[in-house]
């Protein structure tokens, strides 16, 4: 009976939501238009900005390194960034610490979560300095609440009614996902899938009009050279399919088992990742309360010691991805990348810095995926090529519980329609092994963590 009332109630919710934003869009549809393209326009430039900021300062930090011995560099350059990148957050924005995506999470769960552009204008400086002086996460956290604090902003220019602000702050949300993985189907079904839980067609129709619009102006960014990396528009071809990688795909009925196989082990390890990451949070909340200065200079140095003992290759954490995405590791290198990525990863994301687990938990699906499909070819000689995909996805869906969502940012980094198949299935399985275990992502748990007091400036920690 509760659960019918509750369900009933949502329903209602969902209507009032649609009724209000189409009353918005008959009385102000151009100036919602204009929100949209906006909201993905400015979703792109920071997403873009994002990227090559830390792209520089990642430059200069080898630069050093022909000079400097990486014992010496790597741990003060990780203190060292961890401190003023920590003193930004503490002294202009709270808000902007931690992932971004637990963030927009809370916000859209009615938490008191500050909004705005100084948030996201923190957030981007703050996350440059933390990514490119060593904290290993991924620029997609940051450029998810950076696009939503956007969106919050356009709502508000527009007076509009709440409905509509959270829908466009989803989007805004999904707008930085498709503008840092090159992904609109990704960042739209994300904020459909896990921001919003929506599928009212006025809904869909604001959310893809945004993150589209997100992935059209990050290429043309590219193209422009605002980033580094290539995009997927030329001045004299127009938009391009552009993939980040090309491998040769095939999908045969016996990867069936195997690639369900691989879903339980991923689903497993996964949730131990997700376990491991939000003890690490507790534990630091308990021993250092809201001190985000000492926990991310002690976990800068910490990490960048660790990284000093480490092979050159470690050094360069954009490019383990690259490493296992092309297979050009064998199963040692594998594990030993997945073990340490874990480790590592967990210890940043505990520490409140802001940077995303997104990128992260690609390399270490791909490492798990690249290691059982050394171990099946080994003992079985057959090559199942499809298992370093299917493995980023099956992580992700099983951190994240967005199976469909892992599905689109995997097959983004091949755009090959033959991998979305075994993708899938392995995202399948892994979601439904985690979700045996826990039944929330590791953002929710992270967004039970916070006290969301702490979020506003003048705060005493």
């Amino acid at each position: 009976m509760e659960l019918n009332q509750k369900s009933n109630l949502t329903e209602e919710q969902a209507k009032v939501t649609s009724q209000s934003i189409r009353k918005l869009l008959q009385r102000k549809w151009l100036s919602v238009v204009i929100a949209l393209i906006f909201t993905g326009f400015a979703a792109a430039i920071t997403g873009v900005l994002l990227k090559s900021g830390v792209g520089i300062v990642e430059s200069w930090k080898f630069k050093l390194l022909k000079e400097i011995p990486a014992w010496i560099l790597l741990p003060s350059l990780g203190g060292f960034g961890g401190l003023i990148s920590a003193l930004m957050i503490s002294k202009l924005a709270p808000a902007a610490r931690g992932s971004g995506v637990s963030q927009i999470i809370g916000y859209l769960r009615h938490r008191n979560i500050p909004m705005g552009l100084r948030v996201g204008i923190v957030k981007l400086f703050a996350a440059i300095i933390a990514l490119g002086s060593g904290f290993p996460l991924g620029p997609e956290g940051p450029s998810v609440q950076m696009g939503g604090s956007i969106a919050w902003r356009m709502a508000i220019w527009l007076k509009a009614p709440v409905a509509f602000r959270r829908v466009i702050v989803a989007a805004g949300g999904g707008a930085g996902i498709a503008a840092v993985f090159s992904a609109p189907i990704g960042g739209f079904i994300y904020a459909i899938e896990e921001l919003l839980n929506s599928a009212r067609p006025v809904v869909l129709l604001l959310v893809v009009v945004t993150t589209f619009w997100a992935d059209t102006w990050a290429d043309v960014f590219q193209s422009l050279g605002l980033d580094a990396t290539a995009g997927g528009f030329d001045k004299t071809l127009g938009f391009q399919v552009e993939k980040t990688y090309n491998p040769v795909v095939s999908f045969l009925p016996i990867d069936l088992g195997y690639l369900i196989f691989l879903g339980v082990i991923i689903g497993i390890l996964a949730e131990l990742y997700c376990r491991y990451v939000i003890s690490l949070q507790k534990k630091s909340n308990e021993l250092l309360g809201q001190r985000l200065v000492i926990r991310m200079v002690g976990s800068g140095i910490i990490l960048g010691g660790t990284y000093a003992c480490l092979p050159e290759k470690f050094h360069h954490f954009d490019r383990l991805q690259d490493v296992i995405a092309v297979g050009d590791a064998n199963i040692s290198m594998a594990l030993t990348t997945f073990l340490v990525l874990f480790i590592t990863t967990g210890l940043a994301a505990a520490s409140g810095a802001p940077g995303g687990l997104f990128y992260p938990m690609l390399t270490l699906g791909g490492s798990i995926g690249l290691a059982c499909g050394g171990w099946v070819e080994a003992f079985t000689g057959h090559v199942p090529d499809s298992f370093i995909f299917a493995g980023m996805g099956g992580f992700v869906a099983a951190c994240a519980r967005t199976p469909i969502t892992a599905m689109f940012l995997a097959f983004a980094l091949t755009k090959d329609l033959l991998i979305l198949k075994p993708i899938l299935i392995t995202s399948l399985t892994s979601f439904l092994i985690a979700r045996l275990f826990h039944e929330s992502s590791i953002y929710i748990r992270q967004l039970s963590l916070e006290n969301t007091n702490d979020f506003h400036l003048g705060t005493k920690h």
